[in-house]
């Protein structure tokens, strides 16, 4: 099926998309800092570890946006098709190196930017084809 064009306001609602992925994936790792020296040896370990990570703030954060990213996620994807959708989506393979490096501290080697740069070319090349792209499947 074929469905619209990929316009400005859903291109932007996708960014909102990563920018709640994103937020997701850092809101999760946060939860789980503290325990990042934890040792799981056996299933009173993680019972511990799930009540640890279930505490957190982070966690809920982390669940609520993905219940928000759904919403928006399914409004999206009756508007546009899904091999257009998903590449375009994938701003978030940007944004979560860059938190990463900001907020949490981390490295990130050249050749994982070299990627990221592979990637941030595919999703202009696909958000551009959407323009060309005037046949229908049916």
């Amino acid at each position: 099926m074929h469905k619209g064009k990929l316009t400005l306001k859903i291109l932007l609602i996708l960014l909102a998309t990563d920018f709640l992925e994103t937020f997701t994936h850092f809101c999760f790792k946060k939860s789980a800092l503290p325990e990042s020296g934890f040792m799981i040896s056996g299933f009173q370990d993680a019972l511990i570890f799930i009540k640890s990570v279930a505490s957190s703030g982070f966690l809920w954060l982390g669940l609520t946006s993905v219940l928000l990213t759904f919403i928006i996620w399914s409004t999206v994807l009756s508007k546009i098709d899904l091999s257009v959708a998903v590449p375009v989506c994938s701003f978030s393979y940007i944004l979560v190196p860059l938190v990463s490096v900001i907020l949490l501290h981390e490295k990130v080697s050249a050749l994982r930017w070299a990627g990221i740069s592979f990637i941030l070319v595919g999703i202009i090349l696909v958000s551009l084809s959407t323009k060309k792209d005037k046949t229908v499947i049916t």
